[in-house]
C-alpha cells in the first residue's frame, strides 16, 4: 500500500483551511505586537533618533541655518513616522521569523537548507542597503545640493520633507541590496539561467539606471549611486547562482554514487 504522503514535504499534514487563517492571523498579531513593542521602546527617543538621521544633511548647513517646521504638527509627527518606520526595520527579524513559521512546513528537506541562509542574507542585504545610503549616498548628494545653490539662498530643509526624502532612500536602497538573492532564486526556481543572465548583461546595466532615475531624486548623483550597486549585486548574484548549481550538482552526483552503490550491495547479497 502506496502512503500518500510519503512524497509531500515534511510536518505537511492537511489541514482544514480555516486552520491556516487561524495560524496565519496568530502570526501576523505576534508581528504586529513585535513592532508596537520596539515602538514603545523607542518613542521617548523619536527627537534623538531624527537628529541622528538628520546629521548628513545638518553637519553640511551653512552656519546660521537649521532645519525648519513649516507645519504647526510637523514637529511631532516627523520624529513619530520615524520612529515607527525604524520599528518595522528592526522588526524585520522577527517578522520574517513568523512568515518562516508559516511556511516551512509545505518546504521539502532541500528547500528548507537553502531557505534559512536566505532569509539570513536577505535580512542582513537589507541592512546593509540602509547603512550605505546613510554612510555613503547621504554625504556625498547633500554636500552637492548645499554647495551649488545662489549665494543669496538660504538652505533651510523642512523636517518633514527632509524625511521624506531619506526613507525613500532608505526603502529604495534596501530593496536594490536584495538583488543577490531575487537572481538566484531566479536560477534556482528554473525560471532562467546563469548563460541567459549573462547574454542578457547590457539590458540589465541600462534597467538599472532606468531604475535608478525612478527610484531617487532627479539628480544625476543619487541615481548613478544606486545603479552601480545595482549592477555590481546583480553580477554578485550570477556568482552565487553558479556556486549554488555546482553544489547541487555535486550533491546529485554523491546521491546518485550512493544508490548505485546501495543497488550493488543489495545485488550481490541476492547472490
Amino acid at each position: 500500500m502506496i502512503d500518500p504522503n510519503q512524497d509531500l514535504p515534511d510536518n505537511d499534514q492537511e489541514q482544514p483551511f480555516v486552520s491556516h487563517l487561524v495560524e496565519l492571523r496568530s502570526r501576523l498579531m505576534r508581528a504586529m505586537l513585535a513592532i508596537l513593542v520596539i515602538f514603545l521602546c523607542l518613542f521617548y527617543f523619536a527627537n534623538h533618533l531624527y537628529e541622528i538621521v538628520s546629521a548628513p544633511l545638518t553637519a553640511l548647513l551653512p552656519a546660521g541655518t537649521s532645519m525648519i517646521a513649516t507645519d504647526v504638527t510637523s514637529p511631532f509627527f516627523a520624529p513619530f513616522k520615524l520612529t515607527l518606520v525604524l520599528s518595522l526595520f528592526l522588526a524585520m527579524p522577527l517578522i520574517l521569523h513568523q512568515v518562516w513559521g508559516f511556511i516551512s512546513p509545505g518546504l521539502y528537506k532541500h528547500e528548507k537548507r537553502l531557505a534559512v541562509p536566505l532569509l539570513a542574507s536577505s535580512i542582513f542585504l537589507f541592512y546593509a542597503g540602509i547603512a550605505f545610503a546613510y554612510f555613503v549616498v547621504f554625504p556625498l548628494i547633500f554636500g552637492f545640493f548645499t554647495s551649488v545653490g545662489p549665494e543669496n539662498v538660504a538652505v533651510m530643509t523642512d523636517i518633514s520633507s527632509y524625511l521624506n526624502f531619506v526613507l525613500k532612500i532608505f526603502f529604495a536602497f534596501g530593496v536594490v541590496f536584495e538583488i543577490p538573492i531575487a537572481t538566484l532564486l531566479l536560477v534556482w526556481s528554473g525560471l532562467t539561467d546563469v548563460q541567459s543572465l549573462r547574454q542578457k548583461r547590457a539590458y540589465v546595466i541600462v534597467g538599472c539606471f532606468v531604475m535608478g532615475m525612478l527610484l531617487t531624486p532627479p539628480d544625476v548623483i543619487s541615481q548613478t549611486l544606486l545603479a552601480l550597486p545595482m549592477w555590481l549585486l546583480f553580477e554578485l548574484g550570477i556568482i552565487l547562482a553558479v556556486i549554488i548549481k555546482k553544489k547541487g550538482r555535486d550533491e546529485e552526483e554523491e546521491d546518485g554514487e550512493f544508490e548505485q552503490a546501495m543497488q550493488e550491495e543489495d545485488e550481490n547479497k541476492s547472490v
